[in-house]
């Protein structure tokens, strides 16, 4: 089991305080593999065996418990006579109303609860109510560039490039790291994960019919990473290729059928919402998002690696690469143009273009005129695979994505 060190971080940070830990994020991307290694830090720790509570409601065994008060029968019976019990749930959201049983347990007794979810409905506003914001989230994501250098082995004349190809193809998820780069091998890994998520998290949960449909908005979603969508467009080329009815007026069934996926498949972790920003207004734009999918690999597997949307791919990595550091992360618009990515904490904001190249002198006009338009003084980049000399345009920096990806933070200032 390898370790994740900015999630462990996470959890460590959290260890004791009056919070529940909620690890959030799409299946096999870790995250019982997390608590796992948490829980043997505990023991490394010295807490006695007594006092770790370990049930992952995935295995036959916890079959009997399936609403909140066979939880609480069940987790009381093993709570330690002394000293604090750390409990960790894993897959929770099988068990019916667990939020009412876990509120108890930080109740009744001396507890530190750690939880994991794969799907978002873990974090509905009912139930986040119910635990009257007493739980902080952290949300675990594939593997990074970074990871992904550490989770696989490699030929020892391998460049750094052909590392990044390589990631580019097959995606971040852990499961695959024991397969050596074996394409059909992953393939299999990747299609039963992908599987499970529609079947488990998406047709079952929701009690989805219509499991074609759900595939075509799928794959419509993962070919149009990095472009501008809406529910109604989604709508109207399904009904024009005859999947869907359109129907009259402007809520039409087409567009509210296609936005009730969309939200199963957001719950689900699979693709993310990334909303516009009109940075002159100072406002969220309520139509039109970007959407992108949480892991290349699943892309590749559904469309086949086509190296035509490198750029789409790129845009795909450093997204989910500044979610991984914590930005909030909006489409800024800005007129008639667009900035890629604008990502924001409290202590720093960057403007952000992603293209393959700046060769060209039209290239590089377009990529730097929606940043010139931007009026403030906050840090503007263009990220790129280029290796050049030329490091800035009028303070606009270039930085290289491999670069950029290996950096840390991310902050160039």
């Amino acid at each position: 089991m390898k370790n994740r060190p900015i999630y462990m971080g996470r959890l460590l940070e959290f260890r004791d305080k009056k919070v529940i830990k909620i690890v959030t994020g799409i299946r096999r991307c870790g995250k019982s593999t997390l608590l796992a290694l948490f829980a043997e830090n505990l023991r490394k720790d010295g807490v006695a065996e007594q006092n770790i509570i370990e049930m992952n409601f995935e295995s036959i065994r916890h079959k009997d418990i399936t609403n909140y008060l066979d939880l609480y029968r069940a987790i009381s019976e093993k709570i330690a006579k002394e000293g604090k019990t750390y409990i960790i749930l894993d897959e929770i959201q099988m068990v019916k109303d667990w939020p009412k049983a876990v509120d108890s347990f930080l109740v009744d007794f001396d507890v530190d609860i750690y939880i994991t979810g794969s799907n978002a409905y873990l974090m509905s506003s009912a139930f986040s109510t119910m635990l009257s914001g007493r739980f902080v989230e952290i949300k675990m994501l594939p593997l990074s560039f970074a990871e992904f250098l550490d989770f696989h082995s490699f030929g020892e004349n391998e460049s750094v490039e052909g590392k990044f190809q390589k990631y580019l193809q097959f995606g971040g998820m852990p499961a695959i790291a024991e397969y050596d780069f074996h394409l059909p091998r992953i393939n299999d890994v990747l299609e039963g994960i992908y599987s499970t998520v529609v079947l488990k998290d998406i047709l079952e949960r929701n009690h989805i019919g219509d499991q074609a449909l759900l595939q075509k908005i799928i794959a419509f979603l993962a070919d149009n990473v990095g472009n501008i969508v809406s529910p109604g467009r989604i709508g109207s080329y399904l009904a024009g290729e005859g999947d869907i009815d359109e129907g009259k007026g402007r809520k039409n069934p087409a567009s509210k059928t296609v936005e009730t996926y969309l939200s199963h498949l957001r719950d689900a972790y699979v693709f993310y919402e990334a909303k516009r920003y009109d940075l002159k207004g100072k406002q969220y734009l309520k139509t039109l998002s970007k959407y992108y999918i949480v892991d290349t690999g699943l892309r590749n597997l559904l469309l086949g690696y086509r190296d035509m949307d490198r750029g789409h791919i790129l845009e795909n990595i450093v997204y989910f690469e500044l979610l991984r550091r914590e930005y909030r992360v909006s489409i800024g618009k800005i007129g008639q143009l667009e900035v890629d990515f604008v990502a924001e904490k409290p202590e720093h904001k960057m403007y952000i273009q992603v293209t393959e190249t700046l060769a060209g002198e039209e290239t590089l006009k377009r990529e730097l005129a929606s940043l010139r338009g931007i009026p403030d003084n906050h840090e503007k980049i263009v990220l790129s695979m280029d290796r050049s000399f030329i490091t800035s345009y009028e303070g606009i920096k270039t930085i290289n994505i491999i670069d950029f990806l290996l950096s840390g933070d991310g902050n160039h200032n």
